[in-house]
């Protein structure tokens, strides 16, 4: 088993990144030390924003699988109940509509060219 200790060591690619973004933004008579401690500086905060990164990918990912059974078990109540409103006789409805809308249309058409 591995134990991890809390100050770990920054990645070098990290430590890379600070470095040219320390001396893009160098001061004329900066020293060098000055330009070390930027450096360490921005590491720090690229090392935690990684962090923060990472600790929100795992919330996400805990809610996505904790709403998966959620969202399936409302999938198939969804399903249950359209499959019981077409048995019902859902399917005659547009059809009677559908008449219902010709004869007052037809009558409609009658009173009025009288």
């Amino acid at each position: 088993m591995a134990k991890y200790s809390k100050n770990q060591k920054p990645s070098d690619e990290t430590a890379t990144e600070a470095m040219k973004m320390a001396r893009a933004t160098q001061r004329p008579g900066q020293t060098k030390h000055q330009t070390k401690l930027i450096a360490s500086g921005i590491q720090k905060g690229i090392d935690q924003y990684k962090k923060q990164h990472k600790a929100k990918l795992r919330e996400m990912d805990k809610r996505k699988r904790s709403s998966t059974p959620q969202t399936e078990q409302i999938t198939t109540s969804q399903e249950v109940s359209a499959a019981s409103i077409n048995k019902g006789g859902g399917d005659k409805l547009p059809w009677i509509l559908l008449i219902v809308s010709w004869v007052l249309f037809a009558a409609y058409l009658f009173f009025t060219i009288r």
